[in-house]
């Protein structure tokens, strides 16, 4: 059951104004500590929720992306007349479809795919087996498909892991850059499209409301790819920037407050923010009405959501690879997996 109420959106320059100074346009994850604090949200969400088990499965994952990203590698990085280039042009300078990329994301798959391998359920056990040896061929493929929004051949059961070692190889890439230019200037910045990553041009999982600092009561954008977050105002549609036709959807999570039951949607941790102008819609976690909120896994914990908006024929304008939707990797004629998965 979802509820709605009539919500009056301030304007951008109300919203500045009551940030109380310059709102930060980015915000970095933490080497240390970004998939740890998501394994921890992803192991809380599951207790007692009706898709437990999928949640602590990707708890586990999201252990081992931490400590993968805690033993990359040094990799190949973008030059200074790469990022300046990029900059003039306007565009991502780590672009995720078109970034040439480093063997060491295989290693992740394999590395990830192995040690889920040891304490998967029996069903699962298998295909992580698989995917623990897959070939170069198949994986590159697969990446390709994820990265560029593709369903057709993708293989369903083997996303959610190779898409977190995309997500924690393009997480060490961001990371290595803005060490790298650190007291030298930005490397990342505004891009012409403000829908998309400023670092990889990535749709984001879900937008975050942050209470602390000078964000304030601000709204970021969390990218599905590298965990990079960027600031859109508040009252902005995240996929056409809209700002007439809003609403919030929730479902009832909180108890009734009013007879109109108003405060129900104004409470919910997690919102469906749809824009009838363009019939899309995007997530949106608050911290101020829950301080442990990670875009990823309460955008994944709240499917229900999703599956309630759609059936009002909007569709979801961010992506998250723990739960994507698509064909399946085709078989081969006599039944067996496609090459790199035997």
């Amino acid at each position: 059951m979802t509820s709605s109420a009539t919500v009056r959106i301030m304007s951008p320059e109300e919203i500045a104004a009551r940030g109380g100074g310059e709102t930060p346009f980015l915000r970095f994850p933490e080497r240390t500590g970004v998939f740890a604090e998501r394994a921890m949200r992803l192991r809380q969400l599951a207790n007692g929720h009706a898709m437990g088990d999928y949640l602590a499965f990707m708890g586990d994952l999201t252990r081992e992306q931490q400590q993968a990203l805690q033993a990359m590698p040094a990799v190949p990085l973008p030059d200074a007349d790469t990022i300046d280039r990029a900059a003039r042009a306007g565009l991502p300078p780590l672009p995720a479809a078109d970034w040439p990329r480093d063997p060491a994301w295989r290693a992740l798959v394999h590395r990830i795919a192995a040690a889920l391998a040891e304490r998967a359920p029996d069903g699962a056990r298998a295909g992580l087996q698989q995917l623990a040896s897959a070939d170069e061929v198949y994986l590159e493929r697969q990446a390709d498909l994820l990265l560029n929004g593709l369903s057709t051949g993708l293989d369903l059961a083997a996303a959610p892991v190779v898409g977190a070692a995309l997500q924690t190889y393009w997480t060490h890439l961001l990371l290595s850059v803005h060490e790298q230019h650190q007291g030298q200037g930005a490397p990342f910045g505004r891009i012409d499209d403000p829908t998309v990553c400023p670092c990889c041009g990535s749709r984001p999982v879900a937008s975050i409301t942050r209470t602390a600092g000078e964000s304030l009561g601000q709204r970021y954008l969390h990218c599905s790819l590298c965990n990079l977050e960027w600031h859109m105002v508040r009252g902005q549609c995240p996929h056409c920037r809209g700002t007439q036709h809003l609403a919030y959807q929730s479902l009832d999570l909180a108890d009734a407050g009013g007879d109109d039951g108003s405060s129900r949607a104004t409470s919910a941790k997690v919102q469906a923010e749809t824009c009838e102008d363009c019939g899309h819609y995007l997530k949106i976690v608050h911290t101020d009405r829950d301080p442990f909120v990670d875009p990823v896994a309460d955008d994944l914990s709240s499917v229900t959501l999703d599956l309630l908006v759609s059936e009002t024929g909007l569709q979801r304008h961010g992506v998250n690879f723990m739960l994507l939707f698509g064909e399946p990797e085709p078989l081969l004629e006599d039944g067996s997996p496609p090459p790199g998965r035997r």
